[in-house]
């Protein structure tokens, strides 16, 4: 049984290969099953199918952990990279749009500036 924090140090052809031997276990395991094997093999089928999705799961983090690092710069990232939210607030404007400010309210702020007053105390 593969355990996942066990891998994580693992390279990509490390990965692979144990990828290839549980696959070629899991295989051996079926032939077992259907030639009337012994009841240990029928029942570590299970354990082995876990562990080629630890290690698949294991492989795809790291894939996708390079492929942040290699866009982290860039201006245009591919949607699965991006942060998932809300579609509200993907669509939201952001700080500095909100900021701004239209013609017509410039002006009007221009020709009616705000006015302070002094409290006699």
């Amino acid at each position: 049984m593969v355990k996942a924090h066990e891998i994580r140090s693992n390279t990509k052809e490390d990965l692979l290969k144990t990828l290839a031997e549980l696959r070629k276990e899991l295989s051996e395991l079926h032939v077992a099953k259907v030639t009337d094997g012994a009841a240990s093999k029928v029942a570590k089928i299970k354990g082995v199918r876990k562990s080629i999705a630890r290690v698949l799961t294991v492989y795809n983090q790291q894939q996708k952990e390079g492929l942040r690092k290699l866009y982290s710069n860039a201006k245009y990232v591919p949607k699965d990279l991006r942060t998932k939210t809300t579609r509200a607030m993907r669509r939201k404007l952001t700080k500095s749009e909100s900021k701004q400010k239209t013609h017509k309210t410039k002006r009007k702020l221009a020709a009616f500036p705000k006015q302070t007053y002094a409290i006699k105390a």
